[in-house]
């Protein structure tokens, strides 16, 4: 009979610890179910800035003028419509011209970002596309024959030969990297490469800058960059 209870209590104190276990496993998946079912919502609204790279550019050539505004409103997670406004003046030196365009250009696209934060993070890693559009004129300050000789100088054209209402239409693929520096407000850097469509030139020259896409190659390709300060204006999270 002693060797029967001692069983029985064996028996009983197994159950005890296997309950308190199993009791403590459920506690701990009922904590993680818990912490999985909860949601960091972030904030959906407009961010707007400007891009400071185009100031700082001006402040050390003395042959560009330049100022965009950027902007960009989240429409799903990692989904954002953007924008980029501005205007430009460069002035372009070549071998036997000295030309200057100047307008105004509006870029517009999407950006994913491709970056999953932590928690209530809001950085990004982001590719995008934009379609661009500028109006511009360019003024031909002065040209110079390709037929000088060391008997026969060629004389240097210097009287301006200004065409107006010129565009063009190009394709931007941009790639970059948000970070939310102080709460709501966001430093990026970006790069695009750029495909133009069409372009409006001139009447015997060649249009060598366009606002807004910068220098165009005789690819008919381009390249950009942005560092832009933005401030987020929240509307609502999600």
């Amino acid at each position: 009979m002693q060797h029967m209870y001692k069983f029985f209590i064996s028996i009983f104190f197994l159950f005890v610890f296997v309950d308190a276990i199993s009791q403590e496993q459920n506690s701990d998946d009922l904590v993680s179910s818990e912490k999985d079912s909860i949601s960091y919502k972030t904030n959906y609204g407009l961010r707007v800035g400007f891009d400071i790279s185009k100031p700082i550019k001006a402040q050390f050539s003395n042959t560009y003028k330049g100022l965009e505004i950027v902007a960009d409103y989240r429409i799903k997670k990692n989904v954002y419509i953007a924008t980029e406004i501005g205007f430009e003046e460069e002035t372009t030196q070549e071998d036997y011209t000295n030309s200057t365009a100047k307008g105004n250009y509006i870029r517009l696209g999407f950006n994913y970002n491709a970056y999953k934060n932590w928690l209530d993070m809001n950085n990004e890693i982001f590719v995008g596309y934009r379609y661009g559009f500028s109006l511009f004129n360019q003024t031909l300050n002065s040209s110079t024959p390709n037929v000088n000789t060391q008997y026969f100088p060629a004389n240097i054209n210097t009287n301006p030969v200004i065409t107006n209402n010129l565009n063009a239409h190009w394709s931007e693929f941009v790639v970059g990297l948000k970070v939310e520096t102080v709460k709501n407000i966001f430093i990026s850097v970006s790069g695009s490469y750029n495909i133009m469509m069409s372009v409006k030139e001139p009447t015997n020259f060649k249009t060598l800058f366009s606002p807004g896409f910068n220098r165009i190659y005789e690819s008919n390709t381009g390249f950009g960059f942005n560092y832009t300060i933005t401030y987020l204006i929240p509307f609502k999270k999600k």
